[in-house]
């Protein structure tokens, strides 16, 4: 991905999440960062939305399952 921002082949990038956080001081994130990346410290999901919507969701997941038809299975 970086390789394609040094090169303009799509126009910024929003990352939300690293492999490390913060990325170290010598990552190429930060050089891009003032150029057409903008870097969040994982706080994404804190937006009162998006909480709810978490609520909502297991909310409904505990009735499914409760009701015998379970949702959101992973085997």
């Amino acid at each position: 991905m970086c390789d394609a921002l040094e090169q303009d082949l799509f126009a910024g990038a929003g990352i939300d999440v690293q492999e490390v956080e913060p990325p170290p001081a010598e990552s190429r994130l930060w050089r891009l960062a003032r150029k057409n990346v903008l870097l969040t410290p994982h706080i994404g999901w804190q937006r009162k939305e998006t909480r709810q919507r978490l609520i909502d969701d297991t909310v409904k997941n505990i009735e499914c399952f409760l009701a015998g038809r379970p949702s959101n299975v992973v085997n």
